[in-house]
Formats: structure tokens, sequence, C-alpha cells
């Protein structure tokens, strides 16, 4: 093994791991695994399967696949048509055991880069509501390109530390996710440097966070909801003690069962100090993955419900808003169905400053948030003219618009398109949903022979 480990950390693992220890120092010995999971809001496993072949699928994930990196799935047109996510397999388990149905109100508390708020877009099917959180600015800007780029419609990003959040949205949420911030040692073997990082904060610093980050949690989820607490460490300090705390300090909370799957281990209530029995058989139902005896790397994760039932949200109407006459104007020209067809008839319609967006919360619930987008982005009023937003396009379906070009994935075009590049042909002065094998990339405008390339320069192929 090439990888040195800390010392004191060697120390703990081998007492942790006893026989096991020499096969969990082989995994470091194998290649890092990278997996695709599926974005089924716009196709499906067979789809999947006619592009990709006969994959491996990721036994705990049913949108999940292992792929290869020499066949570059971050190259290919259909990651730039957000038909999947490029996603390490142990992380797509917290998403999958949280029991999200369409319709229900979910936050992602803990949520960029974005790949567990996709996951939990898809499951919402256009249905409900998802706000995702950051508390870094920075971080929140990917977070929200992974969401657009996905399709998504029904989302809502902020960047608030969650205190901020849980005094406007007191019992608000059905399913709540926390993937918390942790030491990372589940990661040492995909992100070495990770180990720094540990050396320099230990275990009781994400430990306090942890349980601040549970406990706000717990304010706004609503009584009969369900939570999953998730970290990417083996650390018991942050996983069974945490966990352990925090039942015994909210007494209506339970842990559910999750369907075992090959390689899965459970939570240890022996690595806890002076443990009440009662609760630690709650923490035997808690999932452990080991990279020695699943093909991922190092995850913890929880199930977690509420007693009590939901009473029925009480919230201000967000109201339908105006419509702008311009867009109004465009939709009529460029969009073969009623815009209800196109994003969801809840919310309400708001022009900020020059910008059109589908907003979904009612205004006096989040005045005065760090919101990087109340909603979907329409698009831009400009001389009162409507330009529409890559956004929009990524929502969009082919059948849906009236101008279309569509371009099979190994057509040229379709590469100098992702460049920034104007295409040539014979096109009227309209707007034009460029795709790649029916799926959306971006618009274009036409202009006699020439079609003005739109396409996001932030998301360009570099």
């Amino acid at each position: 093994m090439s990888i040195r480990l800390p010392e004191s950390f060697e120390t703990r693992m081998r007492d942790m791991l006893g026989d096991q220890y020499e096969e969990y120092l082989k995994s470091f010995d194998r290649p890092v695994l990278s997996g695709m999971r599926l974005n089924t809001l716009k196709w499906d496993e067979e789809q999947f399967r006619s592009l990709w072949g006969n994959k491996e699928s990721v036994a705990w994930c049913p949108e999940g696949f292992y792929a290869s990196e020499e066949e570059k799935p971050s190259k290919h047109p259909y990651y730039y048509a957000g038909l999947y996510y490029l996603q390490e397999p142990s992380a797509m388990l917290p998403a999958a055991i949280l029991p999200v149905e369409p319709g229900d109100k979910v936050l992602d508390l803990c949520a960029a880069p974005g790949g567990k708020s996709t996951q939990l877009l898809c499951r919402l099917q256009g249905e409900g509501l998802l706000v995702s959180n950051d508390i870094s600015p920075s971080r929140a800007k990917a977070l929200l390109k992974n969401l657009e780029l996905f399709g998504g419609r029904n989302y809502v990003v902020t960047t608030e530390p969650p205190f901020k959040l849980a005094a406007r949205f007191p019992a608000y949420f059905d399913k709540i996710l926390v993937d918390a911030p942790c030491s990372g040692e589940g990661m040492f073997h995909k992100e070495p440097a990770i180990m720094k990082n540990w050396e320099q904060y230990g275990t009781g610093y994400y430990a306090d966070l942890q349980r601040e980050i549970l406990d706000l949690a717990y304010e706004m989820l609503k009584p009969g909801g369900q939570m999953v607490y998730s970290t990417c460490t083996f650390s018991p300090q942050e996983d069974e003690v945490s966990l352990y705390r925090f039942l015994k300090e909210h007494p209506d909370m339970r842990v559910d069962e999750v369907p075992e799957t090959p390689g899965f281990d459970h939570g240890h209530p022996e690595w806890i100090p002076d443990a009440d029995p009662d609760i630690a058989e709650e923490i035997r139902k808690t999932i452990r993955l080991w990279p020695h005896k699943v093909r991922g790397e190092g995850h913890f994760a929880a199930l977690l419900h509420k007693d009590g039932a939901a009473e029925e949200s009480v919230g201000q109407d967000p109201g339908t808003g105006k419509a702008d006459p311009a867009f109004t104007a465009w939709c009529q020209e460029n969009l073969l169905v009623p815009l209800s067809e196109v994003v969801p008839q809840e919310g309400r319609l708001t022009r900020i400053k020059d910008f059109l967006v589908k907003e979904y919360l009612e205004p006096e619930r989040v005045k005065g948030l760090r919101i990087l987008r109340s909603g979907l982005l329409l698009g831009e009023i400009r001389s009162d003219r409507f330009e529409p937003s890559q956004a929009l396009a990524m929502a969009l379906r082919k059948e849906q618009v009236r101008h279309v070009l569509d371009l099979p994935s190994s057509d040229e075009r379709v590469l100098r398109y992702l460049k920034g590049e104007t295409l040539t042909g014979p096109f009227g002065r309209d707007w034009y949903l460029v795709l790649v094998d029916g799926f959306p990339l971006g618009w274009a405008k036409g202009s006699g022979n020439l079609l003005k390339n739109k396409y996001l320069k932030g998301w360009r192929y570099l």
C-alpha cells in the first residue's frame, strides 16, 4: 500500500476491525471506483444500456452504475445534456434510502456539489419542492448548476447556516437529508489529501458540528417525517456516538430499518461508552459501508423517523404573480404547449430586476435569506424582449418546442455548439432548442444562414 495513514488512525482502525484490518488495507490497492447515476427525469435504464452496454449496477442504488474513466463519460455530449451524474458509488446511498415521494417537501441541508440533490430531485418527479442548501456561496453555485443541468423545475437553492433556515421552516419538511460535514476517513483512498485535514481537526471538531446540525434538522422535520443522517467517516464519535446522543435527547425519534444489501454492515453500539440498551438496539439498524466489503468507499447512514402525524402546512399562498407580456408573447411564438405543462402550476411568476423566475415559497418565509435561486429561472427581459435561460432549455422536452435542431451525438456540430461556436445552415429568425439525440443542450437564435450560439458560457466544453 503506497498511502501512509496517520498512526493514531491506524491504531483505532485495528481495534475496530480486528482480523479484518488487513483486508481493509488491501482495499487501498484496488483502483478508485467511479459511478454514473441516471437522470430519471429524462431517460431510463433501457435507454442508458443501449448507449453504455451491460454495465454493473450499484447494489444499493437502482439508477446507479459503475463507470470506467477510459470511457470518458464526462466528455460525452450526454453528460452535457444532464442525462447522468458522475458520483462515487457509496455516495449514492444516503439519498437512495430516503423514501422521497412526488409531492414531498424535501430539504438537502448540506447539499453541495449537488449529487444527492439531483438524486432527490429525480425522486420528486417534478412534484413537491426541494430546498437545497449549502453554507458556502461558491459551492452553492456548483449545486445550482447541477440542478439546472438535470432539468430541475421545482427547487430553491439557499446558502445559509442551518440555524437561519430552522427559524423560517419549523416542522416544515416531510423529508430531510443531512449528509453532515465529517472527518472524511472513508475517503482517504479516493482523496488522500483529506488526511491533512483529519490531522488538523480530528474527529471531535466535526462531532460538535454534527450535533448542532442534527438538532436544527430535527426542528425543521414534520412529525411523521423521515430524515437521513450520513457521513463518509468510520469514526464512532461522529457516527454511532453522534446518533446515540441525538436519539437520547429526542425520544420521539427512532431508527427505521433499511433493506439488506450484500456487504452492508450495521451500527456498533458496543463502541458507545455506557450506552442505554434500548437506544443501543436502535443503533444496530444503521448502515456501515466498509471498502473491503462493498464496491465503494466508506460510508455511514441512518434512516430516522419522527413520531406523530403531520398537520396541514400553514403558510401564505405564494400567489400566481403577474404574467409578463414579453414572456407571454415568447411562449406563444416558441412553445407548442401551455406554460403549465412546462413548469409546476404551484408558485408565482416574479420579475427580479430583469430576470423572470417561477418562485415556490411565500415571500414572508424567505425574506432576508441568502437565496441563490428562488425557483426556476425562466429568462431575462431585455428592452421588452424575452430571452430564455439555460435552465429553461434543460427543463423542456423536444415535443414542447416549436423550433428545434436535433443532432445525433456523432455529429461534429454537437461539439462545436458545446464550445460556443456559431452554426451555419438555412435557419429562420427564430429561437431554436438545440438537442442531442432528442435531449436538450441549450438555445440558439436563428439569423438567416447563421445560428447564433446562446449556450451558457460557464457551461462550455473545454
